[in-house]
């Protein structure tokens, strides 16, 4: 079986990516509605973990520019962890 572990941990950061993106567009949705008013700012308050500043590369014909930041909120590292569950269920 050629290739089998990377495709497991493919799907793998795929499951994380993809939960991370829908809590984070949850929490936003959460963020935004009146009925938890009390608890929302808690929830979509996000937490700088990881920050590239952007890097940029000029080679004359073309210019790269590549940088990267992870601001997680409350309600997206609960979607990690519940992405990170169901994978390991299936």
């Amino acid at each position: 079986m050629r290739g089998g572990h990377n495709q497991n941990t493919g799907m793998f950061i795929l499951f994380l990516v993809t939960g991370a993106i829908i809590g984070g567009i949850l929490g936003e949705l959460i963020g935004s509605s009146t009925l938890l008013v009390g608890i929302a700012p808690y929830l979509v308050k996000t937490y700088p973990i990881l920050d590239v500043p952007p890097m940029t590369l000029n080679l004359y014909v073309i210019r790269f520019v590549v940088g990267f930041a992870f601001y997680p909120n409350l309600v997206s590292i609960l979607g990690i962890v519940i992405a990170a569950l169901l994978y390991r269920r299936f």
